[in-house]
């Protein structure tokens, strides 16, 4: 198969927003039916999100339950629950849900005395005191996350209201008649009502067709969870056959604690409603088959139009824990540097609120000269290079091994999701001993017959002891409609507006190249 090319250039991708669409619940939900059992079982997704399915122990009664479950994440997507019956001998049928996410704090305390007179211990010379305020203000600021279902104006100018209404959280306390902001020291607060929480929790009203004890699965989406890859590159004091070690690092902020599960990473760029919009997200992909053997390694399948790995053991990943695991290892892969001298440098503030046409008629444009030569590491991913794989994106770190053994860091980038067979193109650092100059030479223009002749002299300089092969980028800027009249060296048209000249260097050499541009328009 013919590799084809993706370039990873310097910066990094903004990640695009990410969600299921509705449609799939049933399919997914078949998937389950097929894969029977319940354990609890994680699929991490490398854009923020996580879908989480858990055995949860079920006594019921013949038809309506009032069922309490606070052992979901700090981040549950409520409309996205699913709880069913993996064994299919209960038919459950979830009638009314209530979400908390208030548990009990502090503040929250404060908030339900307002008004009230509340002991405070307080130290005076060593000593415990008690003495008694009115909680005036609690400073507490509640159901904030609700503005963010309308627009980002709305939500600032309420989070503005909130925060200004609450003291930016600092509660007022009436002692002795005059007030104070702050706590006066530890408050002591009455014994609590049968409506408060610990931890986040759902309520059901839930019909079940019979009565019985039974073991239900519930799935859901939660937020505060992701994965990325990481891939170190190791180089030998000579040459470009490199190994490569690559990383999984899953990251839980959920506010839950995840013990022996069973982990999958999902990669790719899987669309996924952001919040303010309406409409439920279907939690369905955690529901594909699990049974599959215990692996040495990290296993890889592709599912759907997505790419999915599946830890090889059972993880146990804490709140506000950061794990890795290594799912790729490869030795042998060969990798070839490129040098490329793209010598034109812009001034976009410059330029910014010119028109077209001042572009192409502004002889200054597009004259002002970068010396940089970039350094550029050529991977094949295929089988017959020892990888083979299809690659997450992730950050690839490049190191060289001294004639020491020193490990020694040569540049890192990012790279885009990489199917099998795909070439990678890596930006790692600007050249040291290789420089460009780029100047025009002849500059000619008829505005009546419509246009422009252009004259370039480049400069490209090897400082190195040993021969180079630079890519020279030429970009034709000023219209689409352009030949070369002129050219010292043999030319490479690679799209409607750019072309590249391949030129060898000697060692302590340099190469001059010249060319003239003819536009029309």
């Amino acid at each position: 198969m013919k590799s084809r090319h993706v370039f990873a250039w310097v910066g990094v991708a903004s990640l695009t927003a990410i969600a299921f669409a509705a449609t799939q619940i049933a399919r997914f939900a078949g998937d389950a039916e097929q894969a029977g059992g319940s354990e609890l079982a994680l699929t991490i997704y490398n854009q923020n999100f996580a879908v989480v399915r858990q055995p949860i122990p079920l006594d019921l009664q013949l038809g309506n339950n009032q069922v309490h479950f606070s052992d979901t994440t700090a981040h549950v997507e409520p409309d996205s629950v699913m709880l069913r019956d993996p064994s299919g001998a209960y038919k459950l049928h979830i009638l009314e849900q209530n979400y908390r996410n208030d548990p009990l704090s502090e503040p929250l305390l404060l908030a339900l005395n307002e008004g009230k007179v509340l002991d405070f211990q307080v130290q005076r010379d060593g000593k415990t005191e008690i003495a008694k305020g009115k909680i005036i203000r609690s400073g507490y600021v509640a159901h904030t996350t609700a503005f963010q279902s309308y627009n980002y104006q709305y939500y600032q100018q309420q989070m503005a209201y909130a925060n200004t209404a609450a003291g930016s959280g600092e509660p007022i306390i009436e002692i002795n008649g005059q007030l104070q902001f702050g706590l006066p020291g530890k408050p002591i607060f009455p014994s609590l009502g049968d409506d408060t929480i610990m931890k986040p929790t759902l309520d059901w009203l839930l019909r079940s067709d019979k009565a019985g004890k039974t073991t239900g699965e519930l799935s859901y989406v939660t937020g505060g969870m992701n994965w990325q890859a990481d891939y170190n590159v190791v180089a030998p004091p000579k040459g470009d056959i490199l190994d490569v070690v690559g990383w999984v690092t899953m990251d839980n902020e959920s506010g839950k604690t995840f013990e022996h599960a069973k982990i999958k990473l999902m990669a790719g760029e899987v669309n996924k409603i952001q919040p303010g919009y309406a409409g439920g997200v279907a939690a369905g992909y955690m529901l594909a088959d699990a049974r599959a053997e215990e692996p040495q390694r990290v296993k890889e399948k592709a599912f759907d139009e997505y790419h999915l790995y599946t830890l090889p053991r059972l993880v146990t990943l804490r709140d506000r824990e950061s794990k890795q695991v290594e799912f790729i290892r490869a030795a042998g892969v060969e990798s070839h540097r490129i040098y490329v001298y793209d010598g034109a440098k812009i001034d976009l503030d410059r330029y910014q609120y010119y028109n077209l046409e001042q572009l192409r008629t502004d002889q200054s444009y597009g004259t002002e000269m970068n010396t940089d030569i970039w350094v550029m590491q050529e991977i094949v991913n295929s089988k017959s290079n020892n990888l083979g794989m299809p690659l997450p994106k992730g950050r690839v770190r490049f190191y060289r091994r001294d004639e020491d053994g020193q490990l020694e860091f040569t540049g890192e980038n990012i790279i885009s999701h990489t199917p099998e067979d795909e070439t990678l193109r890596i930006f790692t650092g600007n050249a040291f001993d290789l420089k460009g100059e780029r100047r025009q030479m002849e500059y000619g223009r008829d505005d009546n017959k419509h246009w422009i002749d252009e004259s370039f002299e480049i400069h490209v300089r090897n400082h190195k002891k040993e021969a180079a092969d630079v890519r020279v980028v030429e970009h034709f800027y000023r219209c689409k409609n352009w030949d070369l009249t002129k050219q010292s060296d043999s030319f490479n048209k690679t799209d409607s507006q750019t072309g590249e000249f391949r030129v060898h260097i000697p060692a302590d050499g340099e190469k001059i190249i010249t060319y003239t541009v003819h536009y029309t328009w």
